[in-house]
């Protein structure tokens, strides 16, 4: 297979040469027109596989209020209603977002005293099924908090042996009320277990500040680095600049990554500034068609639109930042090498038709190929594998 008059995320073009699953070559263009705008592997760093509806009829949202604890109470209403396993659900968007091109993400999934590790062994027979197509990183997630679910700490521990790949968290103090109870055994089980972390953090202000000073500091005194993530951050978008800054230095040195999907109805943390700070920042769709939001489809170049749109990002050196949290910057956090458009590399790809890079993003063309290890899987934005 060769992809004519590619231009690639540099802005270089190229005709691009695939043998054997992988790029073979990046040869000069052999028509002097543009053609197609090419892309790596979309990858979604925060999906939640085990809680959409996806296919089912509408669901209205039930949630009494916008806290954190609402939604959780307005969840365990539909997941006590729910006739049809999360595993086909998560099958349906796990077609619809590869469709898209999305070929890596990592899921949440729910752990608490009550589901047991049932949602974990539904997103594992997913994650099976199509083994071929998509990598699915597991995060065994304390949806309902770990004090607040007496015996979560234990099913987080035997969900990592039985094949979750990280540990999750949940708001230490705005779900658990105790900082350190709620981090002493996820940064436990991570060192006995040699596994990452990715800890939801919805708390703002000050207080949701000094969490993530505490998850830096304890990151750097586990020897975690790199290996330690923090979704939403709400916090830094919440207080001021300087403050931001700051804090960005202590999760810089400490190699943690942020996570941001765009908020819609919270403060979105400086994306920018994290950046320039040296923060790993990625992006990931979030909940898609479940109780927690009726929104979303799991398109991560429309994902990198919203982003950029919450963010206020117009320049085209803005939108390829934007792009980046859903590739390239999604990849390292997720640890998926190698990955990008080189010689040698898996031939993973997704075509779209614009004339650049910016334009690719602004207007997030239907996915004319998705290709997954040199092989079409989609056309059109309809999956055919």
């Amino acid at each position: 297979m060769i992809l004519s008059n590619a231009t690639l995320p540099d802005g270089a073009r190229r005709d691009i040469e695939i043998k054997d699953g992988r790029i073979a070559a990046l040869l000069p263009p052999s028509h002097a027109e543009p053609g197609v705008v090419v892309l790596p592997a979309l990858v979604d760093g925060h999906i939640h596989l085990d809680k959409t509806l996806l296919g089912l009829p509408w669901v209205p949202n039930q949630a009494a209020g916008n806290r954190v604890a609402d939604r959780i109470e307005a969840e365990r209403k539909v997941r006590a209603a729910r006739t049809v396993p999360e595993s086909q659900t998560g099958a349906n968007l796990v077609r619809q977002v590869v469709a898209s091109g999305t070929l890596h993400m990592r899921s949440h999934v729910d752990i608490d005293n009550q589901l047991g590790l049932r949602n974990l062994h539904e997103v594992l027979a997913v994650r099976d099924q199509f083994r071929d197509l998509v990598t699915i990183q597991i995060v065994a997630f304390p949806q309902s908090g770990i004090l607040s679910s007496p015996g979560t700490a234990e099913l987080l521990d035997a969900a990592i042996a039985e094949g979750a790949d990280l540990v999750g968290g949940l708001d230490p103090v705005g779900i658990d009320g105790d900082l350190d109870g709620h981090l002493d055994p996820i940064f436990a089980i991570a060192e006995r277990r040699g596994v990452g972390i990715d800890i939801h953090l919805h708390d703002g202000g000050e207080g949701g500040i000094a969490q993530l000073t505490a998850i830096a500091q304890r990151t750097v005194a586990a020897g975690l680095q790199g290996k330690v993530a923090v979704s939403h951050a709400f916090a830094l978008g919440s207080v001021p600049i300087d403050m931001a800054a700051r804090t960005a230095d202590l999760l810089a040195d400490a190699s943690v990554a942020i996570m941001s999907h765009g908020p819609g109805g919270a403060a979105i943390p400086p994306l920018k500034l994290l950046h320039e700070h040296g923060v790993e920042v990625f992006g990931g769709s979030d909940n898609i068609r479940d109780a927690w939001s009726p929104f979303g489809n799991g398109d991560m170049l429309e994902r990198a639109m919203m982003i950029g749109y919450r963010a206020n990002f117009r320049h085209d050196d803005e939108l390829a930042f934007a792009l980046d949290m859903v590739t390239g910057a999604a990849a390292r956090v997720l640890g998926v090498a190698p990955y990008g458009i080189a010689i040698g590399a898996p031939a993973d790809l997704v075509v779209v038709e614009a004339g650049s890079l910016a334009e690719a993003v602004a207007t997030r063309p239907r996915r004319k190929l998705v290709i997954k290890a040199g092989r079409i899987v989609a056309r059109d934005g309809v999956l055919v594998s």
